[in-house]
């Protein structure tokens, strides 16, 4: 195969502990070839959705901790997304309006023959936080809104809550509202911007201090382990980039029911690959961007989950 990752820049990635390189890594095992390019080398002219893409390759024995671990094969060469066997999305939010400009770029390409995970419109029609909300028998309860008395209420009933924008990743702008929160007005009136945009409010779960479980679907089916990233002592967010510790460990019978609901359902309407946030008996989000923590599970369990998800690959693409 010859895959099109439309990514970051491989200068600003954490190679050793990156999803997207382990799949880079997975794909040169098996032989097949891979090329990069960022969103600003999406284009269409003449009808023909191309990107300048540049063809990649991994270096023998390298320092994952390093810089190094790559080389640039050639200049950009302009080609059809259709001419790739598949394209994955691997761009990290934010969600802004050029990532929007690229899901329909895909939703293009698609209808040009291209094959892209997560496509276009999946990813577009599948906002990670609000997607819960159709799965609302699984979650906490929780407000979307931006008015201030709604918010207001939500926190008097449920005294205990989270609060968070819509848009955000890593932990970014999470807040937690306990009864007596003196600085509520403050934190409602910062994050809905003065009511002028919605964000999300959850009852909080007791069970963060277990872990946010981080569980990868492929295809629909769940990876048997999942990643707890248990918080800091005194931090109400388990996620990495706040400091979190992520701990492998295997699939509760609720969290396979939780994923199994969602794979089903969400499996064929182009997302390839999930990753489904699940805290205590409730799914908290469901990450459809760029899901990660392949590596981490990888290397406490064993399980292949770069090599699942190529083969997963593979098989979409009628390449198997």
């Amino acid at each position: 195969m010859h895959v099109l990752f439309v990514i970051d820049p491989l200068t600003g990635l954490k190679a050793w502990k990156d999803s997207s390189v382990a799949m880079m890594r997975s794909l040169a095992a098996q032989g097949d070839r891979f090329s990069c390019a960022t969103m600003a080398d999406l284009y269409i002219d003449q009808g023909r959705v191309r990107a300048a893409a540049t063809a990649v390759r991994l270096r023998d024995r390298p320092d994952w901790h390093g810089h190094d671990w790559w080389s640039q094969a050639d200049a950009p060469v302009e080609t059809d997304l259709a001419d790739f066997d598949a394209v994955l999305m691997r761009k990290d939010p934010p969600f802004d309006m050029e990532y929007v400009y690229a899901t329909h770029l895909f939703d293009y390409a698609q209808a040009q023959g291209a094959r892209v995970f997560n496509s276009g419109a999946a990813i577009r029609n599948h906002p990670e936080k609000l997607a819960i909300t159709e799965f609302a028998q699984y979650t906490a309860p929780t407000l979307v809104t931006r008015d201030m008395a709604r918010l207001r209420a939500f926190h008097q009933q449920h005294q205990d809550v989270i609060v968070k924008p819509l848009d955000g990743m890593g932990g970014s702008g999470v807040f937690r509202l306990q009864p007596k929160e003196p600085n509520l007005g403050a934190i409602l009136e910062s994050l809905t911007a003065l009511g002028t945009q919605s964000i999300m409010a959850q009852r909080y779960i007791p069970e963060i201090v277990q872990g946010d479980k981080r569980i990868l679907i492929i295809g629909g089916e769940p990876i048997p382990y999942a990643l707890a990233r248990v918080p800091l002592q005194g931090e109400t967010r388990g996620n990495l980039a706040a400091g979190g510790r992520g701990v492998a460990q295997p699939l509760t019978p609720r969290d396979l029911e939780l994923a199994q609901a969602v794979g089903g359902r969400l499996a064929s309407r182009g997302l390839l690959l999930i990753g489904l946030d699940v805290i205590g008996q409730y799914m908290t989000e469901i990450n459809v961007t760029s899901p990660t923590c392949f590596v981490e599970i990888t290397e406490q369990t064993g399980f292949d989950v770069a090599g699942r998800f190529v083969d997963a690959l593979r098989q979409a693409v009628g390449r198997a």
